[in-house]
């Protein structure tokens, strides 16, 4: 394991008994689990706001599978970006709807405008961006 630096941190009280709460809640082991996790939440945000960042990303699609022209409309919007599509899984929800999961690579605003695009697809029940990261800047 990397060497680890210790700090200090002044929180209100009421604050931190939230924070206590929070990660009990989340399964935590220890607060120091929680703030390393909150870092890293924060660097990945970061490494997205540089547009020529190489990153990675999900999205979560979820529709109606007869509406008219929709499944067709995502599949070539999915072509179209190939070189960005790392793999698709698709599962049936019931007889109607279904989910569809994207793994996204490539340069932050490149992915984050594909995923848009389908997310934002007509007739798309619910699409939910989830911004990733390769993982070679976080510890």
């Amino acid at each position: 394991m990397d060497h680890l630096t210790r700090f200090g941190v002044s929180l209100p009280t009421d604050l931190l008994t939230r924070f206590d709460k929070d990660i009990k809640r989340k399964g935590y082991a220890n607060r120091s689990e929680a703030v390393r996790d909150l870092i890293r939440h924060n660097l990945v945000a970061s490494e997205w706001q540089h547009s020529t960042s190489e990153t990675a990303a999900a999205v979560v699609l979820v529709y109606d599978h007869h509406k008219k022209g929709l499944t067709e409309h995502l599949t070539t919007e999915q072509h179209a970006h190939h070189d960005n599509i790392i793999s698709t899984m698709h599962a049936h929800l019931d007889h109607d709807n279904c989910i569809e999961v994207i793994l996204l690579r490539g340069k932050a605003n490149d992915v984050k405008t594909i995923a848009e695009k389908l997310a934002s697809a007509k007739h798309v029940k619910l699409g939910k961006f989830i911004p990733a990261t390769l993982g070679k800047e976080i510890i």
